[in-house]
């Protein structure tokens, strides 16, 4: 006990001597432990455009290449792997792993996906045949060993982003109705990315609706009172993450380009909902849907000012040249509402697919 306390006597008179705690152990920075890359990493991966454009029914390619150490010797199980962000962030969904001579494309993705094999170390994807649904952020990812490097890809596809409410009312479709609703119209739920650049483009709609990462929003290029307050700046207004089980609003739909022909159906009389339904038929077709109208009117410049019946029981009709009684003011699709399908007021557009 005695010799314990003569010892801690020392110590604390060497420290009372000292002016700083760093002079009593200033030889400690010779013993710290620092690691030291001389050569930088040993694999880089990079794309030499984080943003691709492309459209419905195109080919693209996702470009991502990668740099290993040169004094690294070649390795068998290098491992290529692509991942679709979902768009909330939360998850990845598998689309294609590459390792030697053994690659697996996975769900939709199956069968349209390729490497692009332009020299050894390239990586880049190809996807055929895109879908609505191939929009979005795609992770490239190298596994070389113990080394490891991602890169990110957006692809984006042109298009338009039009608001939808179905015939029973606005503000009754929960998130998973929204979709669905979307769908029908062949369309899908549009990203927050995709409402901005509509609104940008001036898009105004005072109407709060879903987008894809579940929440609510809506565009204003034209502030007034019911829709944020008159003296407020023109934007994007949000309600932020809602409940997507519980809470009921409209949604922004997103559709692209089509493989098919849109078309107002020259008919010698106005005609029923049902006896449109059959009209189209006839002709070879079938009715068009809301989505369709927006394409052809948005990337063809169709324009047609007869009012017709849509699949959806809703009457409207596209203007791309404004003139009188024709949407005098602006280009734009107008919304007849959803008549009585008994009533034989309206024309129809049908829609003939391309095999």
């Amino acid at each position: 006990m005695n010799k314990m306390m003569f010892l801690l006597s020392l110590f604390l008179l060497s420290v009372s001597h000292a002016d700083k705690f760093e002079d009593v152990y200033s030889d400690l920075e010779h013993y710290r432990t620092i690691y030291i890359s001389e050569n930088g990493p040993q694999l880089t991966v990079d794309t030499a455009q984080p943003k691709v454009i492309s459209q419905r029914g195109g080919n693209i390619t996702l470009p991502c290449k990668f740099k290993r150490d040169p004094s690294s010797v070649p390795n068998p199980k290098l491992r290529i792997k692509w991942t679709k962000l979902t768009s909330d962030y939360l998850k990845e969904i598998n689309v294609f792993v590459a390792m030697g001579f053994h690659k697996k494309s996975y769900g939709p993705f199956h069968g349209r996906v390729h490497l692009l094999n332009d020299g050894e170390n390239d990586a880049s994807l190809v996807i055929n045949d895109i879908t609505l649904e191939d929009y979005g952020k795609y992770k490239c990812e190298i596994i070389d060993g113990l080394e490891d490097d991602t890169t990110v890809v957006t692809l984006d596809l042109q298009g338009i982003v039009f608001p939808y409410f179905p015939r029973l009312g606005r503000y009754i479709l929960n998130f998973y109705d929204a979709e669905k609703a979307c769908r029908d119209q062949d369309a899908i739920v549009a990203s927050f990315e995709q409402l901005y650049d509509a609104w940008r483009d001036g898009l105004d709609w005072c109407n709060a609706g879903w987008l894809s990462d579940g929440s609510v929003q809506y565009p204003i290029t034209k502030p007034r009172e019911p829709c944020g307050g008159k003296n407020t700046i023109p934007g994007v207004r949000t309600y932020g993450m809602r409940d997507k089980q519980k809470e009921r609003y409209d949604v922004y739909c997103f559709t692209s380009n089509f493989r098919g022909r849109f078309y107002y159906l020259i008919h010698p009389s106005k005609l029923t909902y049902d006896e449109a339904v059959q009209a189209c038929k006839k002709d070879g077709a079938q009715m068009a849907k809301v989505g369709q109208m927006y394409a052809a009117w948005k990337l063809l410049g169709y324009d047609r000012c007869d009012a017709g019946w849509l699949a959806d029981g809703s009457v409207r009709y596209p203007i791309s040249h404004p003139r009188r009684r024709c949407s005098p003011t602006e280009a734009a699709v107008r919304f007849s509402g959803f008549p009585d399908k008994k009533q034989k007021l309206y024309g129809v557009y049908c829609y003939k697919s391309e095999k």
